[in-house]
């Protein structure tokens, strides 16, 4: 079990943020049909996930391992992904990334995903990535750990949405249970796990 060291990110790490997500999320079950065309996958979504990085800086929640191998993004309670000025023109900054159909697609799942999230103030686990070259090194579950020492230690649940059936058990193993599920317009279900606040 490895326990990497782990700290909070800088607006330096952005470029290796996005490099681990894009390399991370190219082939995910979810996130790699949501950008069909595969020559321009790695640009169209990489764009959007450094805006999800950047506008992550504003809370001290963005962790990396020392080398940003892995990333994560956590949203404190009651903190939400975009600022209000970058909510309002995600769309359209999708369209221009990579087309109206994708960009359409897109916000469709992110409101499916809104949808169902807890009333209950918690810790939310936007994303988590390793990238491709540092995959099997148990990198990204001991960010995992470590960020939940941290919400324990504030006495906060945690909430996530396991977009790749494959991680289920890893999340379950580090306390997660199942919460509900999100089917999106593909057809792809998205299972919702919550962690109890420890003491």
């Amino acid at each position: 079990m490895i326990n990497p060291p782990v700290r909070v990110a800088t607006p330096a790490d952005v470029d290796a943020i996005v490099a681990a997500m894009t390399t991370a999320f190219f082939d995910d079950p979810l996130w790699g049909p949501a950008f069909p065309d595969v020559e321009r996958r790695a640009e169209q979504a990489g764009a959007m996930w450094r805006l999800f990085a950047t506008s992550a800086l504003r809370y001290p929640w963005m962790l990396v391992t020392e080398h940003v191998e892995s990333a994560a993004i956590w949203l404190p309670p009651g903190g939400v992904e975009l600022t209000p000025e970058e909510a309002a023109g995600f769309e359209d900054r999708l369209v221009e990334i990579a087309g109206r159909s994708t960009a359409a697609g897109i916000v469709e799942i992110l409101e499916r995903l809104e949808e169902h999230y807890p009333s209950e103030p918690h810790f939310f686990l936007s994303l988590l990535a390793t990238h491709r070259d540092h995959r099997g090194r148990g990198l990204g579950m001991g960010l995992l750990r470590e960020s939940l020492a941290r919400i324990d230690a504030i006495g906060a649940p945690a909430y996530l949405e396991s977009c790749n059936p494959a991680n289920d058990a890893r999340y379950a193993s580090v306390g997660f249970v199942p919460h509900g599920t999100v089917t999106v317009p593909s057809g792809h279900v998205v299972r919702t796990m919550w962690r109890p606040a420890r003491s």
